[in-house]
């Protein structure tokens, strides 16, 4: 535990002494990223919320707008479909996905807006099946 400050010093030349004396122990000597500039400091600008975004790049989280993340879900939907191993499998992502970007559409919620319509199911099948048949050999 640090010593209480002494009556009639001021604050600041007591946490000066204390820093001194801390520094003469060697106790900064071995700190993590000693001598490196600070992570939050090597940006352009200042960002209030660089320690969150540090603990989630950490964590390996992210966080989209819900209209980004089905976005994003709409793209990975298609490509999956586009790899289906049967036409049920293509129908069965489609109208999964096409639940959501309509539940999306009436009930918006706050954010950029989703700028997706429900998939043409039978349009994709047909591409599908196109595709397939260029494969086979």
């Amino acid at each position: 535990m640090t010593e209480r400050k002494p009556p009639g010093v001021s604050f600041e030349s007591f946490v000066d002494k204390q820093i001194r004396d801390a520094e003469a122990r060697g106790e900064f000597a071995h700190l993590p990223g000693a001598g490196k500039p600070s992570p939050a400091v090597t940006g352009t600008s200042y960002d209030e919320l660089w320690w969150i975004k540090q603990k989630m790049a950490r964590e390996g989280l992210a966080v989209l707008p819900p209209t980004l993340a089905l976005r994003k879900e709409a793209e990975d939907t298609l490509a999956a479909a586009a790899g289906a191993p049967s036409e049920r499998v293509v129908r069965r992502l489609l109208e999964e996905i096409n639940v959501k970007i309509r539940d999306m559409m009436f009930k918006p919620p706050p954010g950029p807006p989703l700028g997706l319509k429900p998939y043409d199911v039978e349009e994709i099948v047909r591409e599908w099946r196109e595709r397939r048949a260029g494969q086979t050999p």
